[in-house]
């Protein structure tokens, strides 16, 4: 019995060394990323790119949603999340005339010809209609200030727990079908938003 108490207090405190190595190993790369995002940060090239990437899994995870994944999670959120990130000049050009025009022809379909309008076509259109009828507050304002930014990082989060726990725990939504693409997509979700933040702190 010694011996077993002896070994068992053993792997314990080689435990607890381990992870006390790898705490010290995130808190060096924590801090070389905070220098990276603040070097970066100043030429404001990786945000650009960030928030095109985003901008992009958010499309892709609603296209998903609207055809294969079928979850049940809160995805109409990804609407606000794709207007608070999408691309300065993405945002113009559909919130100029293009957009009018998508966003009436829509409304028509929805109004006139209900049986026409397919489901999947339901969220694009929402989202189209908050880039066009939104207020210069929450168009302008509220997008280019951290606010915007925290409110993506709030979703992004909610996002990837409620999916985590739909696929049972973290390694299973890795390894189910489709769990990669689905999960790397909502961690796109949260890139943009964490180095936008950083690189406002830094």
């Amino acid at each position: 019995m010694g011996r077993i108490d002896y070994l068992a207090m053993r792997s314990e405190r080689e435990a607890a060394a381990l992870l006390d190595s790898d705490f010290d190993e995130l808190k060096i790369a924590a801090k070389k990323l905070i220098a990276h995002a603040a070097r970066l940060g100043r030429h404001g090239f990786a945000t650009s790119f960030f928030k095109w990437l985003a901008s992009f899994a958010a499309i892709y995870l609603l296209i998903l949603d609207r055809t294969n994944w079928r979850t049940n999670m809160l995805t109409s959120l990804l609407v606000p999340y794709i207007f608070f990130s999408l691309p300065s000049f993405l945002f113009r050009f559909l919130r100029g005339e293009v957009g009018k025009w998508i966003a009436f022809v829509a409304v028509v379909l929805r109004l006139f010809f209900p049986r026409h309008f397919p489901d999947w076509l339901e969220m694009p259109g929402s989202l189209i209609l908050l880039l066009v009828v939104s207020p210069g507050f929450f168009a302008h304002t509220l997008r280019d200030h951290w606010i915007g930014v925290a409110l993506c990082l709030v979703i992004g989060c909610y996002l990837l727990q409620e999916h985590i726990r739909a696929s049972g725990g973290f390694r299973n939504s890795f390894t189910q079908s489709n769990g990669i693409s689905n999960s790397l997509g909502i961690i796109l979700l949260l890139v943009f938003p964490i180095w936008a933040l950083l690189t406002r702190a830094f």
